[in-house]
């Protein structure tokens, strides 16, 4: 047994024990087991010196045989009680602290440290403050015990029953369970004040975390309760339905729901996910916002034709026959659409262009499309991506939002439940982006073949192949559609009607089509040749026949309104009768002039709606060099001009002019019907053409009319829309038509009975037009 020191015997040197993960106060009775060689001979050499060592903690409790710097400069004194060598060669101590100590020199550090110190007195100062903080401190303690931290009973007695306020902090910062840098803290404040205020701090920190805790427990109980109660309810509500006979529960429902999946024939990693999910929908309460959520999800997969196709064989023979019936004209057209087909029909698995249908309004883009689905046998799709903005419409929401849903194309191929349908998406080059995104970009995976048998809609989650579906686009114009889908797609021009194909047209398919929608039998309303073309000619002016089967439509509804009111009118609809029924004619198209005049020359010019003849005239007024172009010129027209003036100063000699006329004129060009925008590098020859007229007297002759763009060398350079250009000037009265040589190929795509009835003279230089437009 070993005797209790007193502080008044102390020696002058002790011995050190560095304490890992442990803190001893004064007052307090602790047992300390000793392990390390360094330390066992230090509690051997407090044996034999009045039983009394230093104990101080390490700053970090991982490093094995520590130096001074790795230890704290305050500590505590103890008294051994007790003392007991263990059989595997390490010892247990109990130890009584007796007051503070501060290091003042290392003696001895081997065999184990010896050091001289000072002993540290208490600042003590009673008042009512630290009356008021010992009561706080004790009731902090006494709250940390009630809210479950393990502190003993007996514990809290004592610390209630202490009266000396440092002691209290040291009694208490010792039950807490505190870090040892925490409780070296309360060691080092000498201050009873501050050392307890320390310690209320640590003590309001744990109750915050002992009351988070308590929440976090009672929800999680609260919760298991409920799914418990859930479950047995669920348990009960089986075994009732078992005796009652009833398969209409929610198991059944899952099970349905099972089979659907395997039926549906999905991909393998689809199937895994659609499992997956119904797995976590069987879990759930039907009441829960997210079953209804998954459950819609199910239903989408299961609902998607993963493995449904048409599969009509292709008779080429009888594609090309649906074809003509359904359409007049578009003879380029139909050939390429027709080797499309065949190319399907022979090759497996195609990956060939997405066809892209260009051309004004009307002329039967969308109307090909459900052609080519009825040759093969197929269901059709139409949607119109006009204004489209979102490509949340093309891609899909993602499941995180509400009310999400799959884009257009996944939804789409739902509904007509086929893998492989004809799918037209119209009006292409009118996609619109802003901050929801560009769609024209989302587009690009589904419409290159090369991708699109892994397209992934962001509601799915799961790639889909759109392999298998013939996509067909629609467009009025190019310059609008993004080039990287541009070259995605193949790109068939669709031209507009001729006057004859519009007539042949109205004849086999918008008259029987309007008299049968209106009622009309074909005995009591007959529209001649002569009606038709009239409507054509001075009811409409565009490149399709949409407005021309509107002027039909208008006539049968008042004709079905003499009908019904038996009014007595003839059967014979002929060309008198029109301006009755249609008003004044609203548009004039250009014939020949009616004689040869001086400085007036025909042109040709081609619009959106066809072709069409333009007067250029001009005057040579008194002045000094000035050019005025009138009548709306675009600044390429306005170029053309100035390389006409300059092609006419460069051929004085040629023409016999004045070598200064230019000094002592003004030229004034004009193109009619000032209000219409014009432009363009085509009426080149023709502006040369009439001032050349103007300036040297000569008359232009009435039935040329010209086209062709001209170099300040007089050279003649081709031009477009050369169709729509020589059916103008047939329409007109024309007989003889300037063109381009350079423009000679394109000659073959206009009708060969309009040629055998026009002189076209293909010229290269400007020489060669004025020789046949004045005469030699």
């Amino acid at each position: 047994m070993a005797r209790k020191a007193s502080v008044g015997k102390l020696p002058k040197k002790l011995a050190l024990i560095p304490l890992r993960n442990l803190i001893v106060f004064p007052n307090l009775v602790v047992p300390l087991f000793v392990g390390r060689s360094n330390s066992i001979k230090a509690l051997e050499g407090a044996m034999k010196n009045n039983h009394v060592l230093a104990l101080i903690a390490q700053k970090g409790a991982e490093t094995e045989n520590p130096t001074e710097d790795d230890l704290y400069s305050i500590g505590t004194v103890a008294n051994v009680m007790q003392e007991l060598k263990l059989p595997d060669g390490t010892a247990k101590a109990l130890v009584e602290g007796i007051d503070r100590i501060k290091v003042k020199k290392f003696v001895k550090k081997d065999p184990y440290f010896e050091i001289e110190y000072e002993i540290l007195k208490d600042d003590h100062k009673p008042d009512i403050e630290l009356e008021a903080l010992m009561r706080t401190v004790v009731s902090q303690f006494e709250k940390c015990a009630n809210l479950g931290k393990p502190i003993p009973q007996e514990a809290l007695l004592a610390a209630m029953n202490i009266e000396e306020a440092g002691r209290l902090a040291d009694y208490i910062s010792f039950h807490m369970n505190l870090k040892t840098e925490e409780k070296q803290q309360v060691l080092e404040a000498r201050e009873h004040k501050k050392r307890l205020k320390i310690t209320n701090g640590f003590l309001e920190r744990e109750i915050k975390i002992l009351e988070i805790g308590q929440k976090i427990q009672t929800r999680v109980k609260n919760q298991m309760s409920r799914s418990q109660r859930e479950y047995l309810l669920r348990e009960q509500m089986k075994a009732i339905q078992g005796e009652l006979g009833d398969v209409s529960g929610g198991d059944s429902e899952i099970e349905e729901l099972r089979k659907k999946i395997k039926d549906t024939k999905m991909p393998e990693e689809v199937e895994e996910k659609a499992l997956k999910e119904l797995d976590r929908l069987s879990k759930m309460s039907t009441a829960s916002a997210e079953s209804s959520v998954i459950r819609t999800y199910i239903d989408w997969l299961v609902g998607l034709p993963w493995a449904k196709k048409s599969k009509k064989e292709l008779d080429i023979k009888e594609a090309s026959d649906i074809l003509d019936s359904d359409h007049h004209g578009l003879k380029k057209v139909k050939e390429r659409v027709l080797e499309h087909l065949a190319v399907h029909k022979l090759a497996t698995e195609l990956k060939g262009p997405i066809l892209c249908f260009v051309g004004p309004p009307g002329v039967g883009k969308t109307s090909i499309g459900k052609s080519i689905a009825k040759s093969l046998g197929r269901e059709f799709i139409r949607i119109s991506l006009g204004g489209v903005r979102d490509e949340a419409e093309i891609r899909g929401h993602r499941r995180t939002y509400v009310g999400a849903m799959p884009g257009r194309i996944i939804q789409s191929l739902n509904q007509v439940k086929s893998s492989n349908p004809v799918f037209m998406m119209d009006e292409i080059d009118k996609i619109g982006a802003d901050f929801r995104g560009d769609p024209s970009s989302a587009l690009l995976e589904a419409l290159d073949p090369e991708q699109n048998s892994d397209f992934r809609d962001h509601y799915l989650e799961v790639s889909y192949s759109l392999q298998d579906v013939f996509f067909i686009t629609t467009a009025n114009m190019l310059d609008t559609i993004p080039p990287a889908l541009r070259d995605r797609m193949e790109i068939i021009h669709f031209p507009g009607y001729t006057e004859e194909e519009k007539l042949n047209i109205a004849k086999k398919f918008l008259v029987p089509k309007q008299l049968k929608a209106h009622g009309i039998k074909g005995s009591d309303l007959k529209f001649s040749e002569k009606a038709v073309s009239t409507i054509v000619k001075h009811y409409t002016r565009e490149a399709g026949v949409r407005q021309l089967e509107r002027n039909v439509a208008a006539v049968c509804r008042q004709v079905a309104k003499q009908i019904v009111e038996k009014k007595k009118r003839s059967a014979a609809l002929g060309v008198s009768k029109i301006n009755d029924y249609l008003g004044t004619p609203k548009f004039h198209w250009g014939v020949a002039e009616e004689k040869d005049q001086v400085g007036v020359a025909t042109g040709l010019a081609w619009t959106e709606v066809g072709g069409d003849i333009i007067k250029v005239e001009s005057a040579v007024l008194k002045g000094n060099g000035k050019l005025t172009l009138t009548g709306h010129l675009g600044k390429v027209m306005q170029e053309s001009a100035q390389a006409a003036v300059s092609y006419i100063r460069g051929r004085l000699n040629f023409l016999d002019l004045d070598e200064d006329f230019y000094e002592k004129t003004d030229l004034h060009v004009h193109v009619p019907a000032g209000a219409i925008p014009k432009d363009g590098p085509s009426a080149g020859i023709t502006m040369a053409t009439a001032l050349v007229s103007a300036l040297t007297g000569q008359k232009v002759r009435k039935d040329v009319c010209m086209t062709g763009e001209i170099t300040l060398r007089g050279h003649v350079l081709p031009i477009g829309g050369i169709k729509e250009k020589i059916l103008a000037a047939h329409r007109a009265g024309i007989k003889t038509i300037i063109a381009p040589k350079d423009n000679k190929a394109d000659l073959d795509i206009v009708p060969k009975h309009v040629l055998k009835e026009l002189n076209i003279e293909l010229v290269k230089h400007m020489d060669e037009v004025l020789n046949i437009a004045l005469g030699q």
